[in-house]
Parts: structure tokens; sequence; C-alpha cells
């Protein structure tokens, strides 16, 4: 797999959220977003989120790991981490 930067990471992400959560569509969302609260997506939606991405990327972020993704930022960083 070709390198992919963290802001092309981000965008990933982001447009994953969107395809998982339409509503969010057209709101802003940054490495700061807290997932659960400003977004308001469940912990189904974020399986969601996750699995799809998990997918999308080809590679697993450890179901432990999961519970500690508050922001996008740190969605960012696991996947980031295992994409090294």
């Amino acid at each position: 797999m070709a390198t992919i930067t963290r802001s092309e990471l981000l965008e990933q992400i982001v447009q994953t959220v969107y395809e998982c959560a339409p509503e969010l569509e057209g709101k802003e969302l940054t490495e700061d977003t807290v997932i659960n609260t400003d977004t308001g997506v469940d912990s189904m939606g974020m399986t969601l989120i996750i699995c799809r991405l998990e997918a999308n990327l080809g590679v697993q972020i450890p179901q432990r790991q999961w519970k500690k993704l508050y922001t996008l930022g740190d969605v960012v960083d696991a996947f980031e981490s295992r994409l090294k």
C-alpha cells in the first residue's frame, strides 16, 4: 500500500463517518472532534465506522483499543500506527 499522509487518513476517516452517519454530512469534523458527544455517534455506530475503516485500510485495530478512541485524532493515531 502506498504511504498515506495524516491529512489523507483524516480525510478518509471523516468520509467514512459521513457514510456511516449521513446525518452528519456538512458538519465540520476535525481531529479534536469528540466522537460520541460532538457527533452523537453511539457505540454501534462507532463499531460500524471502525469495521469499515479496517476493511478499507486493510488493518485491524484490537478491540481493547477501541474504548480509548475518543476523538477523531485518536482514530487517526490508531490507524496511522498500524499503517507504518
